[in-house]
């Protein structure tokens, strides 16, 4: 699988850290103990800065007295370089409302949600020349299922600095035994929250605490629906029907399912490898995943975190975190809630 971490020349490292494990690309910092927001900036080698400066084109020319073409500068109006400081490096082309969201403010952004205390960084890195950074973060506490069944808080921030997209910021609840990024949105609520780089300092602050209180509300409502689920028996049978629903990529497949009709042989192999993991993996064999309807559900997420191949990491994040994993685990979610109010009636294709 390939990598995109970005490789300083300036240090000769990757810029990236974790804490304790190393990543599958091996590559980076590893360290022993959760750093400091200032730590961990120097650890992912993310300690540069980033300026927006006017952008230049040029006309077409004219011959001077020595019959050499000269050409002249021409300022490209409303549009401005993206430059990294230190390698001098373009990384994107923005506008004028644009605000630089320095790494620095990044990590102070997280610091805030929970007023500097008991925040745990545990990785952070950038792609590419520089132009996209991420952190994950453990939050203080456990969601807790059945007697010895622990999920771990986390939040995930990543940015840009090439106008390619928002600041994105998402609660992400990560089942320890199997490292399964457990995310769902909770009925007309957001597990993810997305900040223009237009806005100001004050109110990313407010997104800040905003974020926290989801995050906090959310694994309260979490704890209590994968407890319930843990106790909800489901037969094998309805095990692969959930799979295959939460997997339809569109209402024709849907409809396939329905009557019967022969269905592509790409999707039949993603439902069996899903299939395969519910039945099969050690992490599916304790108390509150074998036969249960909390089992069915981290069959999905576990698919997609272990068993679905990426093109790299930056692939796999972005389909997890707001991408076609997350589509479809947040279908199964949904098909949960129904199987755990109706049982195996909420299968049913109308």
């Amino acid at each position: 699988m390939a990598h995109n971490i970005n490789f300083n020349e300036q240090t000769g490292q990757h810029s990236f850290f974790s804490v304790k494990q190393k990543a599958w690309h091996g590559l980076g910092q590893i360290v022993e103990d959760y750093p400091t927001s200032a730590e961990a900036i120097k650890f992912a080698g993310l300690d540069y800065t980033v300026e927006k400066r006017p952008l230049f084109t040029v006309d077409n020319g004219y011959l001077n007295k020595d019959d050499e073409l000269e050409h002249s500068e021409i300022e490209v109006p409303n549009y401005f370089a993206t430059i990294r400081t230190d390698s001098e490096q373009v990384l994107g082309v923005v506008g004028r409302d644009y605000s630089i969201v320095q790494n620095r403010d990044a990590f102070s952004f997280f610091d805030a949600i929970v007023g500097g205390d008991g925040m745990q960084y545990e990785t952070a890195g950038a792609l590419g020349n520089g132009e996209r950074i991420f952190i994950t973060a453990k939050l203080p506490g456990y969601i807790k299922v059945g007697s010895d069944d622990y999920i771990e808080k986390y939040l995930f921030l990543t940015t840009s600095h090439d106008g390619s997209g928002s600041i994105t910021a998402a609660f992400t609840p990560v089942r320890i035994v199997c490292q399964n990024t457990l995310g769902a949105a909770l009925r007309n609520s957001s597990n993810t929250i997305k900040i223009r780089h237009t806005a100001n300092a004050e109110e990313r602050l407010k997104v800040a605490h905003k974020v926290m209180g989801i995050s906090n509300g959310m694994a309260d409502e979490l704890d209590g629906i994968f407890n319930q689920w843990a106790k909800v028996r489901i037969t094998d049978k309805d095990v692969m029907k959930l799979i295959q629903q939460a997997m339809a990529p569109s209402k024709e497949v849907l409809k396939s399912l329905k009557t019967g009709e022969e269905l592509s042989t790409v999707f039949k192999n993603i439902c069996d490898n899903a299939f395969m993991y519910a039945m099969a993996s050690p992490t599916q064999q304790t108390e509150t995943t074998k036969g249960t309807l909390f089992g069915a559900f981290n069959a999905i997420t576990g698919y997609f975190q272990n068993v679905k191949e990426y093109k790299d990491d930056e692939a796999k994040v972005k389909s997890i975190i707001g991408g076609t994993g997350q589509l479809r685990t947040q279908a199964a979610f949904d098909l949960c809630l129904g199987y755990a109010k109706s049982g195996a009636e909420a299968l049913t294709l109308n």
